[in-house]
């Protein structure tokens, strides 16, 4: 299979009112393998103007979609999961060509979007309200639960289509429409889930695709007062941006932001088993993920050979194109991204850190954006990564000796998106689990997203939560009828 082939998605517009169409001002955008830096498409980019009528579309649309049975609307959720699940090879292969992770990878994110589509199809049956018993005879309490409205969602290009989805399927799920936007990285794998909306009987207007600057996009949302809700998922400055424009109309806000997840090790977990799972989640998508593991505190009783492991294991993972046989690392985003990777290590060693592996461009790998897996040791409280989120293939090591500096440590960050404990004390585990100042735990386990569970931050990390029933109130307003009864 050529790694250089035009991407199999079949179409390369803006999909607005149910139909594909040409931006505006008929501007394009060329789509860029970042394992090869060659051109994989040319897709419609459009504008402000694009947005305003994916925005008209999908108020008109949310008058007939609001009142369909939470059991119709399913029907459509359903169906775009199984075409996604039907597609699955091929929108694997459109997001590895234009994101770079591996293949095996990218076909594991369709194969969860998909979940995410059907869960919500299911919860959306369950936008249950409630009788609240009365203090006054003839009085009768209703709570009852109504969409919140037109959703303006933006997706980053880390996992262009797990992101998108969980925007769109609850946001369809409670009866509001959507107008998406994904990243000018990876539109793509975008275009590709709105083929699947589409054939999947998606009336016209109810979901929206606009592929445009973000700047021109957001201040259309944030502007427009048809659109009732925003949900975002990128960085801690954009978010602040946004949710400070929030105020004027006082739309409601979803942020998924970002994260400086602690890993920590406790003396009675296998380090040479630990070692390994901290290899896999560290540089799963070449760290690019919000919630990747980026500080890992490793108790001094089993540093050693914790680091020795990390290390051979490191140096055992096949970096290159993730259409290759075998490849297990792909390509950094853009160059962007390489260079700030690049950036963080320079910065750590020079103020004392030991690069004990990687940090160079990979053998053999003269194109693309590849940068070997890298651990670093004996870092200085002020290296750069220990405070700014690195979104990198970069494993800092630190140690610890008292359960109480490493809680007090993990803790000192701006985020709290993510953390991972590994121990076999339980006490230890709860003291984990309820002292550190993060959205989602992972104990003993370093993936832990799963789309029936609750999925956000605390702190700066972000507003809210997506997935699980959290992720359906989102998009839920909440009305209170009180009612005197004749007689």
């Amino acid at each position: 299979m050529s790694a250089t082939a035009a991407p199999p998605t079949k179409n390369r517009q803006l999909y607005i009112n149910g139909a594909w169409c040409d931006a505006a001002a008929g501007k394009k955008l060329a789509v860029t393998n970042p394992a090869t830096e060659e051109t994989l498409a040319e897709i419609s980019f459009g504008g402000r103007a694009d947005t305003a009528r994916a925005v008209g579309a999908a108020a008109e649309a949310m008058k007939s979609w609001s009142k369909l049975t939470a059991y119709d609307r399913a029907k459509v959720l359903k169906k775009t999961a199984e075409l996604m699940r039907e597609r699955a090879d091929a929108i694997a292969r459109t997001m590895t060509l234009e994101q770079g992770k591996p293949l095996a990878e990218a076909k594991g994110e369709v194969l969860h979007s998909a979940d995410t589509f059907e869960w919500f199809a299911e919860e959306g049956k369950r936008a249950y309200g409630q009788v609240v018993p009365q203090s006054v005879a003839n009085k009768r309490h209703l709570i009852i639960k109504h969409p919140v409205g037109v959703v303006g969602a933006i997706a980053p290009w880390n996992f262009p289509l797990t992101l998108l989805c969980r925007k769109i399927a609850p946001a369809m799920a409670a009866g509001c429409t959507v107008v998406a936007k994904p990243s000018e990285l990876t539109p793509l794998c975008g275009i590709a889930l709105f083929e699947c909306l589409a054939d999947a009987g998606t009336p016209p207007g109810v979901a929206n695709l606009v592929t445009g600057p973000g700047e021109e996009v957001a201040a259309e949302f944030m502007q427009n007062p048809a659109v009732r809700k925003v949900s975002f998922t990128g960085s801690t400055r954009v978010g602040k941006i946004l949710l400070q424009q929030s105020a004027d109309q006082v739309k409601r806000m979803s942020l998924e932001l970002g994260g400086h997840a602690p890993f920590i090790v406790f003396p009675d977990a296998d380090p040479e088993v630990v070692a390994k799972a901290a290899v896999t989640g560290k540089f799963r998508n070449n760290g690019q993920v919000c919630i990747s593991p980026s500080r890992f505190f490793v108790h001094k009783d089993v540093q050693k050979k914790f680091t020795e492991v990390a290390v051979e294991e490191a140096k055992k993972l096949k970096l290159g194109n993730g259409l290759d046989e075998g490849v297990v690392v792909g390509p950094m985003i853009a160059q962007a991204r390489l260079d700030a990777t690049r950036d963080l290590v320079a910065d750590a060693t020079a103020k004392g850190a030991k690069c004990l592996t990687g940090g160079n461009r990979p053998a053999g790998l003269d194109r693309g954006y590849f940068i070997e897996p890298t651990i670093l040791s004996g870092l200085s409280p002020d290296a750069r990564i220990l405070t700014e989120e690195p979104f990198a293939p970069v494993m800092p090591v630190l140690d610890f000796a008292r359960i109480d500096d490493v809680i007090a440590a993990a803790n000192n960050t701006k985020y709290g998106l993510a953390a991972y404990v590994f121990t076999n004390d339980l006490s230890v585990a709860w003291r984990m689990a309820e002292g550190l100042e993060a959205g989602i735990i992972g104990l003993n386990d370093p993936v832990p997203a799963t789309p029936q569970c609750p999925f956000g931050g605390m702190k700066e990390s972000g507003l809210g939560r997506e997935l699980a029933h959290e992720g359906l109130e989102a998009y839920l307003e909440t009305k209170y009828v009180s009612m005197t009864l004749r007689g």
